[in-house]
């Protein structure tokens, strides 16, 4: 079955999010490009349009222009460590919870052929939760990467985990991933 790493929103604006989970990302990053699967990262982002009022975007309504990242700003960026990553590798531009609205990610998979996602990033409880629970929907065997993910708190982490885990994939440690997927390669 062939599976991609999928990381989501590993941005500036959520670097305080991210000091246990960033670890663990990488080690995922360097096991799928050693073994030659796709890896695609997200970028969340709103346009100046977006930020403006009339306010339509609903994440925009929910947090305030001021409470959301603008496009082209430094919360935007690609964290260091993860922008290294993603050289050569596609980066989903978002505007939404779901990595799939909007978005050509579900083309992408079909492009690579992909049967099975492995999710990490932030936030565990919005947009990983979210795009998980979206892949799982689009026919693809989803697993959550608990010590690869990070939010505000540990109560709203352990929410997204085991609300995802009850109904829609397995919620995994990274070195159960790596045990799984062992030596599984591109074919």
């Amino acid at each position: 079955m062939k599976t991609a790493l999928l990381v989501i929103d590993m941005q500036v604006y959520f670097t305080s999010m991210t000091h246990e989970c960033l670890p663990n990302i990488l080690k995922l990053d360097a096991h799928f490009k050693a073994h030659s699967l796709p890896r695609f990262f997200t970028q969340h982002g709103h346009t100046r349009q977006e930020l403006t009022p009339p306010l339509k975007n609903q994440i925009v309504k929910r947090w305030g222009p001021a409470g959301s990242i603008a496009k082209g700003s430094v919360d935007w960026e690609l964290m260091p460590d993860i922008a290294k990553a993603a050289i050569g590798c596609p980066v989903v531009s978002k505007n939404t919870y779901d990595a799939f609205i909007n978005s050509h990610l579900a083309d992408l998979l079909k492009e690579h052929a992909v049967e099975r996602v492995v999710v990490c990033g932030v936030m565990t409880d919005c947009c990983v939760d979210t795009t998980a629970r979206s892949a799982f929907n689009r026919g693809f065997e989803t697993w959550l990467v608990r010590d690869a993910c990070g939010t505000a708190t540990k109560k709203q982490h352990e929410s997204g985990l085991v609300g995802f885990g009850y109904a829609f994939g397995e919620v995994l440690k990274t070195a159960e991933v790596l045990e799984k997927l062992g030596h599984e390669g591109p074919d």
